[in-house]
């Protein structure tokens, strides 16, 4: 995990991404939850720009390990006031219980996990989840367009300094060991945003 990073971007995180949450984030944000309730889990929570597509009737949860981030998450949940608990938590060590939560949604969380933190994080989401439980995950991948795939490339150097992310992270790979069915995945924005719908795999019959 890159907290050490975040904190120090954390003042200016919301100016710089703000181009990209009009223009792009907002709409896939109201996708990643709809239908979704109960208790809910915003891993990776960061400075709150979830906040205003909670359902109604989830009781939700957010955490995050920069604590930087967490205190601007905190100053918009006052501002918005948005009923959600937030706590400093890393994603691969997770204080919950097993079974905590019906619903799971990490936006762009795996994107910033290097390649021997994907399944320890994996995991976790899995052991938190309920049984018939959903995880979402929103991350970024290359487009196999070439001009765009060029342009992704050009940015992955400042991608990767200001935001300790990546474009190919490839999070499917590591699914099947975690213990993770793959119920879908489809874009939400052209061929570089995509969504992982996921569920804890069911215990065989012996």
């Amino acid at each position: 995990m890159q907290g050490k990073s975040y904190d120090h971007i954390a003042r200016v995180y919301d100016i710089l991404d703000l181009p990209f949450e009009n223009s792009r984030y907002r709409p896939l944000r109201r996708i990643l939850f709809r239908d979704l309730e109960g208790d809910l889990l915003d891993a990776g929570v960061g400075t709150g720009r979830n906040f205003p597509f909670y359902p109604e009737n989830a009781r939700v949860t957010g955490i995050d390990l920069s604590p930087a981030m967490l205190e601007r998450a905190r100053q918009r949940r006052e501002k918005l006031a948005v009923a959600v608990e937030l706590q400093q938590m890393n994603v691969m060590k997770m204080e919950f219980a097993d079974d905590s939560f019906d619903s799971i949604v990490s936006t762009f969380l795996f994107c910033v996990l290097d390649a021997e933190c994907q399944q320890p994080a994996l995991e976790e989401l899995r052991r938190v989840c309920r049984p018939n439980g959903t995880i979402h995950i929103l991350e970024y991948v290359f487009s196999k367009n070439p001009l765009r795939r060029f342009i992704m490339k050009l940015w992955q150097p400042w991608v990767r300094f200001a935001y300790g992310a990546a474009f190919d992270r490839d999070t499917e790979q590591y699914l099947e060991a975690a213990g993770l069915d793959l119920l879908e995945e489809k874009f939400l924005y052209k061929d570089i945003i995509k969504l992982l719908s996921l569920r804890p795999k069911r215990a065989s019959a012996t």
